[in-house]
């Protein structure tokens, strides 16, 4: 009975109307197929390799790939129901089908861009296709692939007269409540999407915060695992690691050095004169460094200071360790050569007894004298 109440408007249609929009129907659904095939092929010949528009080219073909069958037989019908003369009840039950087939077809169209896309995005971000920060990456494309659902189905029962104003406040109250449940865990996680995204440091970086320093092992939705310079694992909550200055020293492209040597006050001067030109060859010899400058840089009755700065040209801490041991046993060697005295001055306070007078006054408290080698 429901059945031929909903079929009686149909049944004062004539035969010729009936033929005429079941031939709009079968018509309007081939030209479909056939125009999403000429566009396959079109996006195919996009692909080949070399063209700047491939990656769009290939994002298209498989978003084209997610059209329904049954999406596309819907809108054929769809047009063919158009032509007849029906009732405003079903006009407007065919405009909201209208919303909700055109609608559903294209969120599956944006479902499979966003998942191409982002795959993409993070497989040209990452050197490891096997980085733990794959699980956040698939967490964030999945809360973006459900916000794209829930606003079809809030927008879908909006058309069909459904008051969702409740539902939504509903949801908002509700989910504030649970973020205010869970707010260290959110803030843990939101950190993990961060990591994920700008990636200020990668599983196998030397990183350094307040306090810690070591190589990432981990990282994971709540926290990041360190294995520390002295051997032990250090787990961080990501949000806490997010608040404090991270020191990435696997990205430096190089190292400076800069450290200073001192020499016996007593030296001469024609002497003291032959060591920044002596300490800049030395620097200059080492491999995979760059020299910048030596300098005396201060004279004071302790010691003649002179400042070296060099550039090791690569990241490695060996390296820089070599480097500056090279120049230091090097550089004891030139003073010996030079006949220069590396060792501090001698002081001595020399105390003498005589008249009241000389008790009473304190001689030269500090007289230099240079140790022998």
């Amino acid at each position: 009975m429901n059945i031929q109440r909903y079929l009686a408007p149909f049944s004062q249609l004539d035969g010729e109307a009936l033929i005429l929009a079941a031939a709009t129907a079968l018509i309007t659904f081939l030209a479909i197929q056939l125009f999403l095939r000429v566009l396959r092929r079109r996006l195919c010949k996009h692909e080949q390799p070399g063209r700047a528009d491939r990656p769009l080219a290939e994002l298209l073909k498989s978003s084209l790939n997610r059209t329904s069958t049954l999406a596309v037989l819907a809108i054929a019908i769809m047009t063919g129901l158009n032509t007849l003369d029906l009732p405003v009840v079903w006009e407007e039950r065919l405009r909201h089908l209208w919303f909700i087939v055109l609608g559903l077809q294209l969120v599956l169209y944006l479902d499979r861009a966003v998942t191409l896309g982002a795959r993409r995005y993070f497989r040209s971000h990452a050197e490891d296709e096997q980085s733990p920060t794959t699980v956040a990456n698939t967490l964030m494309v999945w809360a973006l692939k459900t916000t794209l659902w829930v606003i079809f189905l809030l927008a879908a029962l909006s058309n069909l007269g459904i008051n969702v104003s409740a539902l939504v406040a509903s949801l908002g109250i509700g989910g504030i409540a649970v973020a205010l449940a869970v707010q260290n865990v959110l803030g843990d996680l939101f950190a993990s999407l961060a990591i994920a995204v700008d990636k200020p440091f990668e599983v196998g970086d030397a990183i350094a915060i307040t306090n810690v320093s070591g190589t990432v092992e981990h990282v994971g939705l709540k926290t990041t695992r360190i294995r520390s310079d002295s051997g032990e694992q250090i787990v961080i909550g990501n949000a806490e690691l997010l608040k404090n200055t991270v020191r990435n020293y696997k990205r430096m492209q190089t190292r400076r050095v800069q450290f200073s040597l001192r020499i016996n006050p007593a030296t001469p001067p024609e002497q003291a004169a032959k060591v920044p030109d002596a300490l800049r060859a030395i620097v200059e010899r080492q491999p995979d460094v760059r020299a910048d400058r030596v300098h005396l840089k201060s004279i004071s009755q302790d010691a003649l200071e002179y400042e070296l700065v060099f550039y090791v040209l690569n990241s490695s801490y060996l390296s820089y360790m070599n480097a500056q041991q090279a120049v230091l046993l090097d550089a004891l060697q030139a003073f010996a050569d030079l006949g220069i005295d590396a060792n501090a001055a001698t002081r001595r306070l020399v105390f003498e007894q005589g008249t009241e007078a000389a008790n009473e006054q304190l001689l030269p408290e500090r007289e230099m004298k240079t140790r022998p080698h």
